[in-house]
């Protein structure tokens, strides 16, 4: 399941607050923003699609995450790489590195990266 531009958008600021009253995620949208029905319509869709559930307190619900932001970048990139790239993670990673134009020193970073996921999955 996934989450529209704006479902997305309001998720961000969830995982980052890690839970939040309807103020504190009104609060964490710059101006304008959204309408308090626009964004309840957005969190009502996200828990319907198991991504958040609340607590109630009286008459006001502290939302949370249900799904990490790892978990859910994971699976983002994971279907980029198979629909786009016949599910090959080195033609993604040749894309990635040459149509991105990161410098040097970004791609050095990289390797260093690779290079240390290579020897953990060694030992």
């Amino acid at each position: 399941m996934q989450l529209s531009k704006a479902e997305e958008q309001l998720m961000q600021y969830l995982w980052k607050l890690e839970k939040a009253f309807m103020k504190d995620l009104l609060d964490a949208f710059p101006e304008p923003k959204p309408a308090t029905t626009t964004v309840a319509t957005l969190l009502k869709r996200m828990k319907d699609k198991g991504f958040v559930d609340y607590v109630l307190y009286g008459k006001s619900r502290e939302y949370y995450p249900l799904v990490k932001k790892t978990d859910y970048f994971s699976k983002h990139v994971n279907g980029l790489i198979k629909n786009f790239f016949n599910d090959s993670a080195s033609q993604f990673a040749s894309f990635f590195t040459s149509e991105t134009n990161l410098s040097t020193s970004e791609l050095e970073e990289l390797k260093k990266i690779v290079d240390q996921q290579i020897q953990k999955q060694k030992q």
